[in-house]
């Protein structure tokens, strides 16, 4: 039987499963990442300010990708479980 909190965990994992399967988001998200990696790469040692911003705001989007990555990895193990649970039930 599954919790409330086990059903919003699956909504989210749902939601950003869709959300990753959607080709104008991650080729969005896939040039944003390459732009700003490009631009840290790019920039000159002494600028410094410009390097940590460059680089937090790429880390900010990686970190965006890997957060729903993470929910979808969340609602497969719930899944899993519950497949697992109700195999040994029917045993």
């Amino acid at each position: 039987m599954q919790t409330n909190e086990e059903e919003q965990l699956i909504r989210q994992g749902e939601n950003a499963e869709n959300l990753l399967g959607i080709e104008a988001f991650s080729e969005t998200i896939d040039k944003m990442v390459h732009q700003t990696f490009q631009n840290f790469v790019n920039s000159k040692s002494e600028e410094t300010e410009v390097r940590e911003r460059t680089y937090a705001h790429y880390r900010a989007l990686v970190d965006i990708v890997q957060t729903l990555q993470q929910q979808v990895s969340v609602k497969n193990e719930i899944l899993a479980k519950y497949e697992r649970d109700n195999n040994k039930e029917g045993e």
